[in-house]
C-alpha cells in the first residue's frame, strides 16, 4: 500500500523503548549535563527577533536566519529540487532552511546518534512524546518548557483546546518537558478498521459495532467468497493490535509503549502478562484459525507505506476489512475503480469495534511534535528560533500553509473557510483534483510530515473526504477516550537500567503475540510465556516503573 501515514514510531510517553541499548549508551555518554536555562541570556541573544510577536501574529525575522533541519526521506516521498514549501517560507519569514536527511528505514537509530554526537541539527521534527526521555540528561537537547513563555501560539492552543493537564504529563523526571507535541483539536484514532461497506451490508445486514459482531460478519462473508482471506492488516498486526487492544483494555502493537497500564490497585503492570492481553490474543487467533484474517497481511516487512498490497486484495474481492487511514480508504477506492467499476462498491473508515472492555478508544493524544538541539541555546538568534518554531508549528495560518501551500496561487479560501485547489494542482494523496498537473505534496513539498503535526478541526476536515468528516463525529459519538496511561517519568539511572531491559522484553512480546496468532504456538503455553518474560527482567522493569510512578504522584499529585 502507499496510503498516507503518520510516522510509524509509537506515539508514547516513554519513547525510550523503541531504543536499542546501544543507541541509549551512545546518547548517556554524549555530554555532562547541563541546565541550558541558566545560561540564556534572552536579553542578548535576541538578534532577528520581533519585538511585538504574539499568537496569530506573522513571525518575520528582522534579519535573515539560517536554521538547520532534520529530515526523514519517506521512500516514496524524496525531497525534489521543485519543492516550493522552502523558498515560501524563506520569503514568509526571512527564515532559511537547509536539511540534514536521514532515511525512514532507521530513522531513530539515526536521529538518536546525530543528537548524541553533538552533530544534530537544531530543528529535530518528528518526536512524539516520550522520545525526549533518552536526552534529559546528557543536556543534548533544549528544556522547553523553560521557554514556553516566548512561545504564544503554543500557549493560546493548549489552553484554547484543553491540553494543559496532558502537557503536565509529559514533564520528565526533572519537572520539565523536552519536547513540543503537536496539538489536535479533536482526536480520533488515525488508524480504525477500512471496510467495503456495501458487501458488510448486503452480506450480514449491516457494519459491525463491535469484534464480536464482526467475527460473524467474516464467517458470512468468507462463505460468500470462499476464496478469500477477508481481514487483513498490512503492517505486521502492530496497527491492528493498537486500535484493537483498548476495546480490551489493554495495550499493544504501535500503541504498546512501555508496557505499563494500571492494575488493580496502585501499581503499575506489565500489559502483556495480563488476563486481557491474552483475552485479545486468543480473538484474533480464532480469526486465523477460521481462515478469516489473512497471515502474510501479519507477517510482511512494512516499509512505512504499508505491506502485503492490501490494496490489490481490495480489488480483486479477496479481502473486505483491513487496517487503514482515510487516505487508505482513497487508495482501496481507486483500486477497486479498476476492478469492480466506479459507483459499483462503497468504501469507508469506521469506529474502531468495541470489544469486551466496552466502547472506548485510545486516550486524547498528541501528535508528533520536535526538539531543539541545545546548541541553539548558544545562539545570538535563539530568541527568533523560538518565536519561528512557535509560529511554523502553532500559527493557524503557518499550519494552513504548511498543508496547503500558498493562497490565491496553490488553493483557494472562502468566507466559510471552504478550501478548494486550484486548477492544475492536486493532492493525490487524498483523492483531490487528482492527476490535475501538480501535485502539491509530490511536487511542492506541502502536505508531507509536518504537516500532520498540529491541526484545528477545521484545518482536519479542509482535505478530509465527507467520509472521514463523518468518521470524525461517529468516533466522537459512540467513543470514549480511555484516561490516559499514568506518567511514570525515569531519571537517567533508570533509564540506563530501563532501556537494556525493555528492548528485549518487548521483542519477545512481539514475537510470542504473533506466534500465539498465528497458531505457532499452543496457548498452553501461555504461562511458560510469562516466564520467559520474567526471565528476561520484567520483575525488575516493573520495580523501575513503579518506582517513577511513585515519585511523579508525590510530586505533582
Amino acid at each position: 500500500m502507499t496510503t498516507p501515514r503518520p510516522f510509524p514510531f509509537t506515539p508514547t510517553r516513554r519513547g525510550f523503548v523503541g531504543m536499542s541499548a546501544a543507541a541509549f549508551a551512545t546518547v548517556a555518554l554524549a555530554s555532562c549535563s547541563s541546565d541550558a536555562a541558566d545560561e540564556v541570556d534572552l536579553e542578548t541573544q535576541n538578534v532577528g527577533a520581533m519585538d511585538d510577536y504574539a499568537a496569530d501574529v506573522q513571525f518575520k525575522a528582522t534579519e535573515p536566519i539560517k536554521l538547520t533541519m532534520l529530515w526523514t526521506d519517506w521512500p516514496k516521498v524524496p525531497v525534489e529540487d521543485s519543492w516550493r514549501i522552502f523558498d515560501h517560507i524563506q520569503e514568509l519569514t526571512n527564515v532559511e532552511i537547509s536539511l540534514t536527511h536521514i532515511p525512514f528505514s532507521d530513522a531513530t537509530e539515526k536521529r538518536s546518534l546525530l543528537i548524541s554526537a553533538g552533530d544534530a541539527p537544531t530543528l529535530i521534527p518528528l518526536v512524539y512524546t516520550g522520545e525526549d526521555s533518552p536526552f534529559v540528561s546528557s543536556g543534548a537537547v533544549v528544556p522547553l518548557s523553560d521557554f514556553a513563555e516566548h512561545m504564544p501560539n503554543f500557549q493560546k492552543y493548549v489552553q484554547e483546546w484543553d491540553l494543559g493537564e496532558m502537557i503536565e504529563n509529559i514533564r520528565q523526571a526533572d519537572g520539565k518537558y523536552y519536547m513540543m507535541p503537536g496539538l489536535h483539536e479533536v482526536s480520533v484514532p488515525a488508524f480504525s478498521l477500512v471496510v467495503r461497506k456495501d458487501v458488510f451490508e448486503e452480506v450480514a445486514g449491516a457494519v459491525p459495532n463491535s469484534w464480536e459482531e464482526l467475527h460473524e460478519a467474516l464467517l458470512l462473508i468468507k462463505e460468500k467468497y470462499p476464496d478469500s482471506s477477508p481481514l487483513a492488516d498490512g503492517f505486521e498486526a502492530q496497527s491492528m493490535l493498537n486500535y484493537a487492544a483498548h476495546a480490551f483494555g489493554t495495550t499493544a502493537g504501535w500503541g504498546f509503549g512501555d508496557g505499563a497500564v494500571d492494575g488493580d490497585g496502585d501499581e503499575l503492570v506489565y500489559a502483556a502478562t495480563t488476563d486481557e492481553y491474552k483475552e485479545m490474543v486468543e480473538f484474533f487467533r480464532g480469526l486465523v484459525e477460521d481462515g478469516l484474517l489473512d497471515r502474510e497481511s501479519l507477517t510482511a516487512s512494512n516499509d512505512g507505506s504499508g505491506a502485503a498490497d492490501i490494496s490489490k486484495k481490495f480489488a480483486n474481492e479477496t479481502c473486505f476489512a483491513a487496517s487503514g487511514s482515510s487516505g487508505t480508504v482513497i487508495e482501496f477506492a481507486q483500486a477497486l475503480e479498476e476492478t469492480v467499476g466506479e459507483g459499483n462498491f462503497e468504501v469507508t473508515l469506521i469506529p474502531p469495534p468495541a470489544g469486551p472492555a466496552g466502547e472506548v478508544i485510545e486516550p486524547r493524544n498528541f501528535w508528533h511534535g520536535f526538539m531543539l538541539s541545545s546548541e541553539v541555546t548558544k545562539s545570538e538568534n535563539f530568541l527568533a528560533t523560538l518565536q519561528f518554531v512557535d509560529w511554523l508549528y502553532f500559527n493557524p495560518e503557518a499550519r494552513e500553509m504548511v498543508r496547503w501551500g500558498e493562497e490565491d496561487v496553490n488553493y483557494t479560501k472562502a468566507e466559510d473557510g471552504t478550501i478548494e485547489l486550484m486548477d492544475g494542482f492536486s493532492l493525490d494523496d487524498f483523492g483531490i483534483n487528482t492527476k490535475a498537473g501538480t501535485d502539491i505534496k509530490t511536487d511542492l513539498g506541502y502536505s508531507t510530515f509536518p504537516a500532520e503535526s498540529t491541526e484545528s478541526r477545521a484545518l482536519k476536515e479542509s482535505y478530509s473526504t465527507p467520509e472521514f468528516v463523518e468518521y470524525i463525529d461517529d468516533v466522537l459519538a459512540t467513543r470514549t477516550p480511555r484516561e490516559p496511561i499514568p506518567p511514570a517519568p525515569l531519571d537517567e539511572a533508570e533509564l540506563e537500567q530501563a532501556s537494556l531491559l525493555s528492548t528485549p522484553l518487548k521483542d519477545a512480546v512481539d514475537t510470542a503475540t504473533l506466534q500465539f496468532i498465528m497458531g505457532e504456538r499452543d496457548m498452553d503455553q501461555w504461562d511458560a510465556y510469562l516466564a520467559e518474560l520474567d526471565a528476561a527482567g520484567l520483575p525488575r522493569y516493573l520495580e523501575l516503573l513503579n518506582g517513577a510512578r511513585k515519585r511523579f504522584v508525590e510530586a505533582n499529585g
